[in-house]
Parts: structure tokens; C-alpha cells; sequence
């Protein structure tokens, strides 16, 4: 009953109060986001989606309960494309990357506009995806991360249909693959390739729950899966041989040592680690292979290079001490492979879309944060294209654990702030 009140109040109302006398004092992007708020035919959008709020949840539980474990997206993006397609998109296609991309057209289409939603979760195929419904607590894995975005960016399509509302730049809404992990971000990299639906002016992520975070800044990653080979042997019989395990062991300590001092030198934030190792068949057996896969981090280019720069010397002294040691055999060899590049960067916080997405929230009820991340805004960012990431509302928690739980708890008010967001960068046609 409290929610149908609240609800019922801001249809009324549009404006929260005092809201309009801040926006005619500051101006700017909260000026033009008031404004837009007052239009009849946004005020009837604002009240649309809260009586989609049943379609909405509906849309939400469908798609969780679809597997979309890393690189097997395609069954949920099946589904997805078919709702896109019923939601009354002007075209609908799964590009070569796996991308759902839906487009509505613009009245002049001179700049397209991206709204999305990542489709696959962290989760291994045969994880049981059942919601369970715990009081007003949903719980499943990928409720939240990412599937929520999904329902929003859907209800945005459908909330535009049903209004009429009609915008100058085309506008695409986006299921978007391999934003976990090793998928390396390849659905929204295809976006921009020339293998794409072509420029891309600017770019809307919805990842995460909290509803007043704004992402401008991306946090930046290399990842590598490093091999060290050898011919292997029983642990006497063929002892004096180069051994894999004692170069990785090495190659683990001389970077952790230099690394360490090179994260401790004023700048900008840089993290190292090594977060799984392997190899080796039996306890009386040199090992023919010894691997490990590592990850580092910072939202700036210039520090990210320079400590891989020490991963890769720490690599190649050790693959050198191992091979000098070894009495008899071959040389061991070493294989170092990328298994993932999130390129960083920083948009200025005074760009256009950056201080209408904070408007937004604030027209909401929220406070903006503006944050770093590690989300496909990521690679428009790297490019300079104006994206952010902003959150998909209600609470939740326990992301990429099994016990990963969502409320709905005025869910409502993140999807008006991202409509608000998107008509004002795709601006409503007269």
C-alpha cells in the first residue's frame, strides 16, 4: 500500500518540491532535466512505468530462470530478442558477437544512443537459476548482476512505445554478451568494431543495484594466463631436470617484490594478483607444465603498463635462473597468454551526459556518487565516447555467490531516472 501512495504522489506531483526553484538557480543539466520532467507526455511516461512495475518483475523473474552461464549467452538472447521484438522495436537482430541490439529510430537519426544490459552471469552451466521467494526477497544467481538491467532497459523500449514518445537520434537497446570475466568485455568491443551497428555517440550501462552511483571512470585491467613447459619426469629417475613449478614459484616471488614497491609510489591506484594456480600429475613426478592466472588493475594506462612491464621481466628472469640451474634436458619454455584487456580511462566529470546522469538521480530523490569501475563502459570511455554506468535500483547483495538476493524496493524510481537520462541524450523530437 506504501508503494502505491509514493507512486501515486510522484505521478501527481512530477516535481519534487523545491526541486524546480534549484533547477531554475543552477540551470544547466538539472534546468533541462526539470524541464523535461514537466512535459505531459514524460509526466505520462514517469506514471507508465510504475503500472509496468508487474510487467516489469514479470520480465525480471522470466530471464533470470534463462542459464546464461560465460560464452553459452544464447538461449537468454533468444528470449530476449523475441521480447524486444513484442515490446515493438523498429528492427531486432543478434549481431556476430551474440548481442541483442533492438533500434528504435530517430526523427533525424544524426546520433545514436546505446541503452544496455550485460546477458551473461558469472555462474557455470548446470547452476540452478530458481528464484526463491523469500518474503520481498528474491533470491537466485545473476537476480541482480545483470539480469535486473535487462528488465529495465526493456521497460524503457516498452514505456517509449506506449507513450508515443519520440526522439531525435536513434536509440539502441541492447542485450550485450561477455562482460564477466574471461569474457573480456567482447560483446560491447564488437559494438565498437567496425563490425558494429556503426557509430556510437553515447553510451548507457545499467550494471550493479545502487541507484545513485554514476561510473565515469574505467577501471582498467590486463589478465594473463602464464605457462611454464618442460619435458617432465619421475621426480629421481629424471632428476636434474628443468622444473616448472620451481620457475613459476620464481616468477610469483619477483613480481610480488617489485610489484610491491611499484604500488607503494605516489600515483594513481594500481592493484596485482595471482588468483589461481595449476599443474603438475603426481607428487614423484617433475611436472611437464606449471601455470598460473593473473589479474591487475588501475584506472590509469600509464601505471596499468608499468606493472605488467615487472610481470613480464619477473617471467622471463625466472624462465632464465630455472634453465641455467637444470643439470640435464631440455630448456623449459614459457607461454604467455592475454586472456584479458579492459582498457582504463576517465572522462571529465563536467561532460554533458556525466552531469545529466547526476540530475536525474537527484530528480529521483537520490544523491549522485561518482565512482570507478570495471563495466563494459569501460571501452567507450578508453575511446573518449561520453558513457556511464548507473545502477538498477532496489537493494540487493551476495553478487556473483549463489545467495545473490534483490528487493524490490522502489526498484521504479531507477528506471525513470534512466528514461529521464536517455530522452535528454537522445533528446524528444517537437
Amino acid at each position: 500500500m506504501q508503494k502505491i501512495i509514493q507512486a501515486t504522489l510522484f505521478a501527481a506531483m512530477v516535481l519534487p518540491a523545491g526541486f524546480a526553484g534549484y533547477a531554475q538557480e543552477k540551470g544547466g543539466p538539472s534546468a533541462e532535466i526539470s524541464a523535461l520532467a514537466a512535459r505531459p507526455v514524460v509526466k505520462k511516461a514517469m506514471q507508465t512505468i510504475i503500472d509496468l512495475e508487474p510487467q516489469t518483475l514479470s520480465d525480471h523473474l522470466l530471464l533470470t530462470e534463462i542459464p546464461a552461464p560465460p560464452y553459452k549467452e544464447m538461449k537468454r538472447a533468444e528470449k530476449y530478442a523475441a521480447m524486444m521484438k513484442a515490446a515493438g522495436a523498429d528492427s531486432v537482430w543478434i549481431d556476430n558477437a551474440g548481442n541483442v541490439i533492438a533500434k528504435r529510430k530517430g526523427r533525424n537519426g544524426k546520433k545514436t544512443i546505446v541503452l544496455e544490459g550485460h546477458l551473461d552471469t558469472v555462474f557455470p552451466e548446470g547452476t540452478d537459476v530458481t528464484v526463491k521467494h523469500r518474503g520481498d526477497t528474491l533470491a537466485a544467481p545473476g537476480i541482480v548482476d545483470d539480469t535486473r538491467a535487462l528488465s529495465i532497459v526493456l521497460t524503457v523500449l516498452k514505456t517509449m512505445e506506449k507513450t508515443g514518445i519520440e526522439t531525435d537520434a536513434d536509440v539502441l537497446f541492447c542485450g550485450v554478451t561477455g562482460e564477466e570475466g574471461q569474457g573480456d568485455l567482447r560483446g560491447v568491443k564488437n559494438l565498437f568494431s567496425d563490425k558494429g551497428p556503426g557509430k556510437i555517440d553515447s553510451y548507457i550501462a545499467i550494471d550493479g543495484w545502487d541507484m545513485e552511483s554514476v561510473t565515469h571512470r574505467g577501471l582498467g585491467s590486463h589478465r594473463y594466463r602464464i605457462t611454464f613447459k618442460g619435458p617432465g619426469g619421475h621426480s629421481s629417475g629424471a632428476f636434474g631436470l628443468a622444473n616448472p613449478h620451481n620457475a613459476l614459484g620464481r616468477a610469483i616471488h619477483y613480481w610480488a617484490v617489485t610489484a610491491d614497491s611499484f604500488v607503494r609510489q605516489e600515483g594513481v591506484r594500481v592493484t596485482y594478483n595471482v588468483g589461481v594456480i595449476g599443474g603438475g600429475t603426481s607428487v614423484n613426478s617433475i611436472p611437464f607444465e606449471s601455470w598460473m592466472e593473473v589479474d591487475m588493475r588501475s584506472e590509469s594506462p600509464e601505471r596499468l603498463g608499468g606493472v605488467d612491464k615487472l610481470l613480464q621481466e619477473a617471467v622471463q628472469r625466472a624462465l632464465q635462473e630455472e634453465n641455467q640451474m637444470k643439470q640435464s634436458g631440455a630448456d623449459l619454455t614459457v607461454d604467455v597468454a592475454l586472456i584479458g584487456d579492459r582498457p582504463s580511462g576517465m572522462l571529465d566529470s563536467s561532460l554533458t551526459l556525466i552531469q545529466r546522469a547526476k540530475a536525474a538521480v537527484t530528480f529521483v530523490g537520490g544523491t549522485p556518487k561518482l565512482r570507478v569501475g570495471s563495466t563494459n563502459s569501460n571501452i567507450p570511455i578508453s575511446k573518449g565516447i561520453p558513457a556511464v554506468t548507473l545502477g538498477s535500483g532496489g537493494r540487493g547483495g551476495n553478487a556473483h555467490a549463489l545467495q545473490e538476493w534483490w528487493v524490490n524496493d522502489n526498484g521504479y524510481l531507477a528506471i525513470q531516472r534512466t528514461l529521464l537520462l536517455l530522452l535528454a541524450e537522445a533528446g524528444i523530437a517537437k
